[in-house]
């Protein structure tokens, strides 16, 4: 999910509702089919088809016949078909079958971003890494407008030699050396690329060199993707009513198989369901044997739970930058408060303020011509309540945001002069209101400001922790950009006729996650030989948890953010290219956690991908697993686990320990130095957790170990969570 994207495809709709009729007709569903290869000597597709009520042809138009969708290869050994209850019951009796999942829906959770991230041209990690030249990225996202400039193939060489992928371009311009790879993998296609969030994220990542960006004349600069010379290639899985989990595995099976190095995925859904029912977390982890990072958004859900938590994937929050299209309100009495806007109009006069506080607000001459104080909520997007607005006869708008909401607004082109607030400006104006009885106001249109030492600030919708599914793991990971990012869009939002490129500014962890997925390219393309675990837990370890003012990051409601809101916290690119030491983590490392988590020996099966025994597998406690953070739930046991470090920075190293132990804990670390006196040397240490007083049940605290020279800092956070 994103905020102010609309979908517009008439025709895929159509398409969508005959399936879904035909379906209801033949009281058939779609389910995901998990099957066992090392139970039938057949070939896969034989042994796939082997399991329906017909060995003839699957596609068929006949009406008894179900029909298989997708046959997966790499994510998992499986099939998505249409099958009707008394077929699945059937499957369960044939030899290898697994299990069936009925599908699932999963929902969709720049120019200045780039430099806020420290990365300039001709310097740093964008130089060393050459633009991430020779890294593919694959996202699995929505359609992508292949004709846009930032796909254009200027300065690209050829795509890497072990690339397998194809260029489905029905109709769009065919690949380049930029955009390498199109796959389709939706029931049937859209005519049109009316949804903009994949050429949006596909940009964010990876776009080329645009100049002459911008959005109603703000936000002007050249763009750029994070990694703007990597390799892109498209996996479609989303339309406009969704994206089926049956089209998602398609998409990160085949990437898996076209030889991609990043994954890009910004949807999801299902945040408190077990990873082995989540065909992103079993996609991510077959990716991640292959050597593939997969960078997720953590979701839009705020505090309501989050998506994506699984310890192989780099879950990713959002936050704000230092750039603002700006406009002021000045009350009567004087007073100033800035907001926010996508648009710019000309300063108003002094006009009477008014709050009609109903919506729609009245069509008469207690409106019209006047500033209208509207607060947001009620299912009526920004945008549209301005347009009622307008059409009532309001001459501006302020739109106050709501608590939850807090300070987080939005850069939205309204159709009137209008200024978005945040929650506790919103109180002022309120206060303002009720201290006159001739309230007036003039406004006034600042355009594009950069600075402002608060940024970045949590986002109020950016999904936290702790995850469901896993509490011992610290989630998210990180954050970074996702609030009012600048990235390339199919359609001009300006109604321009020329052949200018158009350009949108839209929010949601959906934005965030690809800006990671570009820091993982520069990495990729920087340190060939890390592996998945490396490159993030390089990224982990070296992010900064101070904003520009040098004060501790801040959520959306201006109080110093927790682990659960940041993980470790803000994206530092240059830093992440040298971060000393790393925690890194094998695929196999993953099955004794896997284990401890008390699945079954077939849910841990459709993880990893073959048969595990956990009773002869020795388990580990989530808080075991080698990752770069810690995630204590605690009852009055002490709690001692042991980490492994790799030393990637500088031969004869030595590191000591600074401790910042959570409120009620005592955090000891033992040896309290570690000595590295080769590049690629391991050390291990322990850390013991003693909790020290009573603490309210389920409440949580906060620390951090850093191990340091002069020249590297290495951090780790602690999350504490009481449970009793």
């Amino acid at each position: 999910m994103i905020f102010n994207m609309g979908f517009t495809s008439f025709l895929f709709i159509i398409c969508i509702l005959n399936l879904n009729q035909f379906l209801k007709a033949e009281n058939l569903g779609v389910y995901i089919v998990y099957v066992d290869p090392a139970q039938s000597s057949d070939n896969l597709e034989t042994f796939y088809d082997s399991f329906l009520p017909t060995t003839s042809n699957v596609t068929s138009n006949s009406d008894d016949q179900p029909r298989i969708l997708y046959r997966y290869r790499h994510i998992f050994s499986g099939f998505a078909a249409k099958l009707s209850a008394a077929d699945v019951e059937a499957m369960r009796q044939k030899k290898g079958f697994i299990s069936a999942q009925p599908e699932r829906m999963l929902h969709l959770h720049t120019t200045h971003s780039p430099n806020f991230l420290g990365l300039n041209q001709n310097t740093g990690l964008w130089k060393k890494s050459n633009y991430g030249k020779g890294v593919i990225i694959g996202m699995v996202d929505s359609a992508v407008a292949a004709s846009h400039p930032s796909f254009s193939d200027a300065g690209m060489p050829p795509p890497p030699a072990k690339w397998k992928g194809v260029c489905d371009s029905f109709g769009t311009p065919p690949c380049n050396n930029k955009l390498i790879g199109v796959r389709f993998s939706l029931p049937q296609r859209p005519s049109r690329t009316t949804n903009g969030h994949g050429t949006h994220t596909m940009s964010t990542a990876a776009g080329n060199f645009v100049a002459g960006a911008g959005f109603f004349g703000n936000a002007n600069g050249t763009a750029a993707g994070v990694a703007p010379l990597a390799h892109l290639a498209i996996y479609e899985s989303c339309g406009p009513l969704g994206c089926p989990n049956t089209a998602v595995a398609d998409a990160i099976d085949a990437a898996i198989g076209d030889g991609v190095d990043i994954i890009s995925i910004s949807l999801g859904g299902g945040s408190r369901r077990g990873f082995s029912d989540v065909v992103i977390a079993v996609g991510a982890y077959r990716a991640m044997q292959k050597g593939i990072v997969v960078s997720c958004s953590a979701g839009n859900n705020g505090k309501s739970g989050l998506a994506n938590g699984a310890p192989w994937i780099m879950t990713v929050g959002a936050s704000t930058m230092d750039r603002k299209i700006t406009a002021t309100l000045v009350l009567g009495n004087g007073e100033e408060i800035e907001g926010e806007t996508g648009k710019g109009f000309p300063s108003t006069e002094k006009l009477e303020l008014v709050y009609p506080r109903q919506f729609p607000p009245p069509k008469d001459d207690s409106v019209r011509g006047k500033i209208v104080v509207c607060e947001y909520g009620g299912g009526v997007s920004r945008i549209n309540i301005g347009e009622v607005v307008k059409s009532a006869g309001g001459a501006a708008m302020i739109l106050l945001n709501t608590q939850d909401l807090g300070d987080t607004t939005f850069d939205d082109p309204h159709v009137l002069p209008a200024l978005e607030i945040g929650y506790a400006d919103g109180l002022k104006i309120k206060a303002y209101l009720n201290s006159t009885s001739n309230p007036t106001a003039t406004l006034s249109f600042k355009g594009t400001v950069f600075g402002g030492g608060r940024a970045p600030v949590v986002a109020a919708f950016s999904s936290r922790g702790p995850s469901v599914p896993s509490p011992g793991i610290l989630k998210p990971d990180i954050i970074g950009p996702g609030v009012n990012i600048l990235a390339a869009w199919p359609v001009s939002l300006e109604n321009r006729t020329d052949t200018k490129p158009a350009f949108n500014i839209i929010s949601g962890t959906s934005m965030s996650c690809p800006h990671l997925s570009g820091v993982a390219a520069l990495l990729k393309s920087a340190h060939p030989d890390w592996s998945p675990a490396v490159i993030k837990s390089a990224i982990m370890t070296t992010a900064y948890q101070v904003n520009l003012k040098g004060n501790p990051i801040e959520d959306e409601q201006l109080q110093p953010a927790t682990v659960f809101d940041i993980g470790s916290g803000h994206v530092n690119p240059s830093r992440a290219d040298d971060p000393g030491l790393v925690y890194d983590i094998l695929p196999d490392d993953y099955i004794p956690y896997v284990c401890g988590l008390n699945y079954t020996n077939q849910q841990v099966g459709i993880i990893v991908g073959r048969n595990v025994d956990c009773s002869k597998q020795k388990s580990i406690p989530e808080a075991q697993l080698n990752y770069p953070s810690f995630s204590i739930i605690f009852g009055s046991t002490p709690q001692t686990y042991t980490r492994t470090l790799t030393n990637v920075g500088k031969a004869n190293s030595s590191y000591d320990v600074e401790i910042v132990s959570p409120d009620g804990v005592i955090v000891k670390v033992e040896p309290k130095k570690l000595v590295f006196p080769k590049l690629g040397d391991k050390s291990c240490y322990n850390v013991t957790f003693t909790r020290t007083t009573k603490r309210a049940m389920y409440s949580n605290t906060q620390g951090f170990i850093r191990w340091y020279t002069a020249d590297y800092s290495v951090r780790s956070p602690i999350a504490v969570v009481f449970k009793d």
